[in-house]
C-alpha cells in the first residue's frame, strides 16, 4: 500500500487595503513587507488580495519586496545588466519562454546553494570558506546572465558586439530547425546548471 503524501497546507491569505496596510488573516494582525519577506524565507506560502476588488496582487507585492530589499544596499542581487536584459524581453515574441526558464534556473541555483552550504557545514563545522563560496556564486550568476542574454533581443548591445552564441543561424522556413537550435541551447545551459552540483561532492 502506497503511503499518501501529506497535503500541502493552503497558502495564508493576506489582504491589502487602500491605505496600503497588509492584513494577515491567519494571525488577525497587520503585517509589513518585512514580515512577508521573512515568511518567504521561512517557506511560508501566502497569497495577497486587494481587499476592495478581490484581485490577486501577489506578484506585484513580491516585486515590491524585491525593490525594498534592493534599495537597502550592501547585498544587491540583481546586476544592472541583468535588469536591462530582463526589461528588454517584455513584449518580445520569446517572452512566453522566459518565466519557466527563469523558474527552472532559480530552482537549480537554490539546490546548488543548499548543497554547498550543507557540504561546508558538514566538513568544516559551519566555517565557510568565503572566498571559494563567493567565487562559486559569481560563476552561478555569470551563467544566469548568459542565459538571459540568449533570450534578449538586445544581447551584446552594451558591449558593442553580440556574442557568437547569441546570433541564431538561418533556419528553414518550417521552424523545425529553429526549435532544434533553441532546444540545443537549453540543453547546454541545463548541463551547466547540473555540472555545478559536482562542486559540492565530498572527496572519495
Amino acid at each position: 500500500m502506497v503511503d499518501k503524501e501529506d497535503p500541502k497546507p493552503a497558502p495564508i491569505t493576506i489582504k491589502k487595503y487602500a491605505n496600503r496596510r497588509l492584513y494577515n488573516t491567519a494571525t488577525s494582525s497587520y503585517v509589513t513587507l518585512d514580515h512577508l519577506c521573512q515568511m518567504v524565507k521561512d517557506g511560508t506560502d501566502f497569497v495577497v488580495y486587494d481587499a476592495k476588488t478581490g484581485d490577486d496582487i501577489t506578484r506585484s507585492v513580491l516585486t515590491q519586496i524585491i525593490v525594498e530589499e534592493e534599495s537597502k544596499g550592501g547585498q544587491n542581487l540583481l546586476p544592472i545588466g541583468f535588469l536591462r536584459q530582463l526589461i528588454s524581453l517584455y513584449g518580445d515574441n520569446m517572452q512566453w519562454m522566459v518565466p519557466k526558464y527563469l523558474e527552472y534556473s532559480m530552482q537549480s541555483f537554490t539546490r546548488n546553494h543548499e548543497k554547498m552550504r550543507d557540504y561546508f557545514q558538514g566538513t568544516l563545522g559551519g566555517m565557510f570558506p568565503f572566498g571559494s563560496f563567493e567565487e562559486v556564486g559569481k560563476q552561478n550568476m555569470a551563467m544566469f546572465e548568459r542565459a538571459m542574454r540568449m533570450f534578449s533581443p538586445l544581447a551584446g548591445a552594451e558591449g558593442g558586439k553580440p556574442e557568437a552564441a547569441e546570433a541564431p543561424k538561418a533556419q528553414p522556413a518550417s521552424g523545425g530547425g529553429q526549435f532544434d537550435e533553441l532546444q540545443k541551447r537549453l540543453d547546454e545551459l541545463q548541463q551547466q546548471l547540473v555540472s555545478l552540483t559536482g562542486l559540492t561532492r565530498k572527496p572519495d
